[in-house]
């Protein structure tokens, strides 16, 4: 007689829990067709060799299976790391630590959020394209590194003198992290995402790489039409106006 107890629900729970998270980070990540793939050869292979019986070609998927972990390991390496990274710096942690911080940090948070928002005002008004990339817990000291460094305390007349178009580092994006700039003129992955629409420029599709790799907002200035967006864990939020802004980021920085 088979026994199912709490213990089995538990367990049937969490691993509910972890395929949902993994799909969605291989969503946010544009890796989503290949998890779907190796999703589809696992449940053939558990047919093939387990429910069919069929030795050679049994064999042969068992094989692949073997070998195919450290496969993964190589494709899915981001994600792993960005996993495993949010794994141990979830904001349930944070929210915790700010039950004793009091409302001190929020403050100095909000006191930096609005030069960014007021720079993003300016910038959209006379048109000048922005890529203004703001760090969470996944480090950017790579992409930092691929810029001219800086480290300022964030000041919207330092954000627009930055991105003007005279301006050598206005072409590349600007890195924040805990309310200074880092770095100017950075390179960022750029996203190859098909479901993105093809009117959006070269900064749009690199807001959306980095925010796929890591979990940075990412806030761009079209150019083009002075628009405001801005990406996040893999989605592109667009036309914002201000107030908006202002409300997303205070939200989502951690």
């Amino acid at each position: 007689m088979i026994s199912f107890g709490i213990k089995d629900i538990i367990d049937i729970l969490l691993v509910a829990v972890l395929l949902y998270y993994i799909y969605r980070t291989m969503k946010e990540s544009g890796a989503l067709n290949i998890f779907v793939g190796v999703f589809a050869f696992i449940i053939a292979w558990v047919v093939v060799d387990k429910l069919l019986d069929m030795k050679l070609l049994g064999t042969i998927m068992d094989r692949i299976i073997d070998s195919g972990i450290f496969i993964l390991i190589i494709i899915f390496q981001d994600q792993i790391k960005r996993f495993l990274t949010e794994l141990g710096s979830k904001r349930g942690w944070k929210a915790i630590a700010r039950l004793w911080q009091g409302k001190q940090e929020e403050g100095v948070r909000k006191k930096w959020i609005m030069p960014i928002v007021y720079a993003c005002m300016s910038l959209s008004k006379s048109k000048t394209g922005a890529l203004i990339v703001i760090k969470q817990n996944i480090s950017l000291e790579d992409y930092e590194h691929s810029g001219d460094i800086i480290n300022a305390e964030v000041n919207n007349r330092l954000l627009e003198n930055i991105f003007f178009k005279n301006s050598p580092l206005h072409d590349g994006a600007v890195i924040i992290d805990n309310g200074k700039i880092m770095s100017a003129g950075c390179i960022l992955p750029v996203s190859h995402d098909t479901s993105l629409p093809k009117y959006l420029g070269l900064r749009h599709r690199s807001a959306l790489g980095i925010s796929q790799a890591t979990d940075a907002i990412a806030v761009v200035v079209s150019e083009e039409t002075g628009n405001i967006s801005y990406a996040y864990r893999g989605q592109m939020h667009l036309k914002l106006s201000s107030t908006d802004l202002e409300h997303a980021l205070s939200k989502l920085i951690d």
